[in-house]
């Protein structure tokens, strides 16, 4: 009688995800090798150097789990500073041996800012976010395009013009960048040498605190001296001041406009008193201010609610509400459905809520 076969071994699927936490999977492997992660992307810095008087470039190597990024898009960084876990966002640019530069402007006062201008050292390592953001190329781009810059708003416009170069400029594109003097303005070396290759990209400096020329700012820019803008596409960064006032000066007079604020603009008419905020996951009910982006308000009573660009983009703060109404801080708008999701960073508590929380 002839012996029965043996069934076959089973190969086991478990992967290490099934039989060890991701966090303890991490802070193993972490220490054979910075970049080892189960899953999430991190990015470690290789180099660092000037790029004016008050930033600086970052060039950060990320590891195999980050999927890429287009140019104008942007990628949240998770530093740690005196022992928190902070997150900022950056327009990074990508090199061509797959490395991200970022650069960095410092704020007077912003903890993340400066950490990475004066004291983040080659070879220390960040969490990276995927790239988020909607104000890139499309396939066909306008047979012309208008590039709006100021201060930190340069990043992404550098990655755009980037791009173009590398399709050899295919439309006459003017860049437009606002700095308060020559000494603030980032990359103007590579501008230049841009400018130099290519007949059809034009660069116009507006410097509003020039002691000679001062420059109008955009709200009273003579736009009128870069000729018909008529079918211009136009793309506009900056504070939120300056992406407000862009587009009041240019709506209807140009073919499309899209921007980005890097800071949420001030509602004129910010409601004002306080509101009982219940977080029904921590059991704790808060007295908040009404006006401030309930991010802000929750901050400031000690709460570390996951956030990233902090301008309504990213969805890292996005939350569920049970009830109650808020007030989204950049369009005045109201929202009272119950059981929505809601952005604690560009929305206020305009009566009681509750927060999943």
């Amino acid at each position: 009688m002839s012996a029965l076969p043996r069934p076959a071994a089973r190969r086991s699927s478990l992967s290490p995800r099934h039989w060890v936490s991701e966090e303890l999977f991490d802070f193993w492997a972490g220490r054979v090798h910075p970049l080892w992660t189960l899953r999430r992307a991190r990015a470690r810095l290789v180099s660092r150097n000037a790029a004016s008087a008050d930033a600086v470039t970052l060039v950060l190597r990320p590891n195999r789990h980050f999927r890429g990024v287009a140019p104008g898009q942007h990628v949240n960084l998770g530093v740690e500073v005196d022992g928190r876990r902070l997150s900022r966002s950056y327009s990074p640019t990508l090199l061509d041996d797959g490395c991200l530069a970022i650069t960095v402007k410092m704020v007077a006062g912003g903890k993340v800012s400066q950490h990475l201008a004066q004291h983040a050292q080659v070879g220390e390592v960040f969490e990276l976010g995927q790239a988020f953001g909607e104000m890139t190329l499309a396939a066909a781009p306008a047979a012309r395009m208008l590039l709006l810059a100021a201060g930190s708003g340069i990043t992404p416009m550098r990655a755009l013009v980037r791009q173009m170069e590398t399709a050899g400029m295919p439309v006459q594109v003017d860049l437009v960048y606002w700095a308060q003097q020559r000494e603030a303005v980032c990359f103007a070396d590579e501008l230049a040498d841009i400018t130099a290759r290519h007949p059809g990209f034009r660069v116009h400096l507006a410097l509003t605190r020039d002691p000679a020329a001062p420059a109008a700012r955009v709200g009273d820019y003579d736009f009128s001296a870069l000729g018909d803008l008529s079918s211009a596409q136009v793309m506009a960064c900056g504070p939120g001041g300056f992406v407000e006032a862009a587009n009041t000066r240019l709506q209807g007079q140009v073919a499309s406009l899209q921007s980005e604020a890097f800071t949420p603009p001030v509602l004129l008419d910010a409601e004002t008193g306080t509101v009982r905020v219940e977080l029904r996951r921590s059991g704790r009910t808060l007295e908040l201010p009404r006006g401030t982006s309930l991010l802000q308000a929750l901050e400031a009573e000690g709460l570390r609610p996951a956030s990233g660009c902090r301008m309504g983009i990213c969805n890292t703060c996005v939350c569920g509400k049970a009830s109650g109404v808020t007030r989204h801080t950049l369009t005045g708008e109201y929202a009272a459905e119950p059981a929505t999701q809601v952005k604690l960073c560009v929305n206020s508590a305009s009566t009681d809520l509750i927060l999943e929380l």
